[in-house]
């Protein structure tokens, strides 16, 4: 269910956010939210009815293993279209997420180093997101991703990720822009604020050992 915060109350959420989280989300208020737009919980559940539909004779091929798909991101060349995204992102279903890093995978090494990312002079700072409501178990919860856009030619993030993949990273909004992110009510217009930070005024730094992902792809926040 999404909850009001005070956004100085840190005990709220843990330190380190993964899939399926509460983490903390701005819209014009503090609010706790679920860090994946469609969890896995409701992934399995509603995979669960598909399948106990089917006829007791059908073809055995209709009868599969569950496999969830993520939804902590959500790519800028599909908000308008993909199912999950499109209904927020036409309701300029904005919000800003605070962090103070995100974590990457490099490979310059050979082998995957993680990386925190931040910015130079801020120890906090905010990404773009889409929040939405979703119809819990206890009454309404509150979901949201992360938007990304591609980075092969920022000279901070394309360092990021295995070589031959595409290279994408979460917006950074500068803190003059937070009014005018959040009041956007035109997706088109939207747009206009999909664009990363100057790479000189970020930075990374290796991790310290600790809990990560196994999936890896921005799926962690600090704060």
């Amino acid at each position: 269910m999404g909850i009001l915060i005070d956004l100085d109350d840190t005990s709220a959420w843990k330190h380190e956010v993964f899939r399926d989280y509460q983490a903390p989300i701005v819209r014009r208020e503090g609010l706790l939210a679920g860090y994946d737009m469609y969890p896995m919980k409701y992934q399995r559940r509603d995979f669960q009815a598909q399948q106990a539909r089917l006829p007791a004779g059908a073809d055995r091929k209709l009868r599969k293993k569950f496999s969830g798909y993520e939804t902590t991101n959500a790519r800028d060349d599909g908000l308008g279209q993909r199912v999950t995204y499109k209904g927020p992102w036409k309701n300029a279903q904005l919000c800003l997420v605070p962090a103070t890093s995100f974590i990457e995978p490099c490979y310059e090494t050979g082998k995957n180093v993680w990386m925190e990312i931040g910015l130079v002079d801020e120890p906090m700072f905010a990404v773009q997101g889409l929040w939405r409501e979703w119809p819990g178990e206890h009454g309404p919860e509150y979901l949201f991703t992360q938007i990304t856009v591609n980075a092969d030619d920022h000279a901070l993030m394309k360092r990021m990720h295995k070589p031959q993949d595409e290279k994408r990273s979460l917006v950074i909004v500068p803190r003059d822009e937070w009014d005018d992110w959040l009041d956007c009510k035109d997706p088109e217009f939207a747009r206009s604020f999909l664009r990363l930070r100057p790479a000189e005024l970020m930075k990374a730094w290796p991790k310290v050992s600790g809990a990560i992902s196994a999936n890896g792809d921005n799926l962690q926040l600090a704060f």
